[in-house]
């Protein structure tokens, strides 16, 4: 071979071996895939790499039970707010399926929120916001024998 080398030849100049260079492309528009996309030591902290569904209903019950909180304090009755996914049904049940339930346990009541069906019945965030307020205030006054817009901060 005329001036040897140790790249390959081809017909159309020197093969390219090894990694290619510059970004990896995004060919249909669908944002970074695979390993690149992952967090790892180069992404930033304060972002976390993705916001779950169980995690923004979470935050939305969290930032309701804050406002409530004058409420609950006035209150002596003790009321703990728990979520929950779904309701645990047994196979015969015909009835809809229930957002809330309030359980009592010794001297704690708990107010049970399920996810899912209060996410079904939201058409968007803002609205899946309202509707948890809604079922909360609502089983919050049957506790507290009060009006759901006495206790209504908003």
């Amino acid at each position: 071979m005329p001036g040897s080398t140790d790249r390959p030849e081809s017909p159309w100049g020197p093969v390219v071996v090894g990694p290619r260079g510059g970004r990896l492309r995004d060919r249909r528009g669908r944002g970074r895939r695979g390993v690149q996309a992952l967090p790892g030591p180069l992404s930033p902290r304060g972002i976390p790499a993705r916001e779950t569904r169980e995690d923004v209903f979470a935050r939305i019950v969290t930032r309701i039970v804050a406002a409530l909180g004058p409420a609950f304090r006035a209150e002596s009755d003790a009321v703990e707010v728990v979520v929950e996914d779904a309701p645990r049904l047994p196979p015969e049940w015909d009835d809809a399926v229930p957002s809330s339930v309030v359980t009592t346990d010794g001297h704690v009541t708990r107010v049970v929120l399920f996810r899912l069906p209060i996410t079904q019945h939201a058409r968007d965030a803002e609205h899946l916001e309202d509707v948890t307020w809604r079922v909360l205030l609502d089983q919050l006054a049957a506790i507290w024998h009060v009006a759901p817009d006495d206790l209504d901060p908003r």
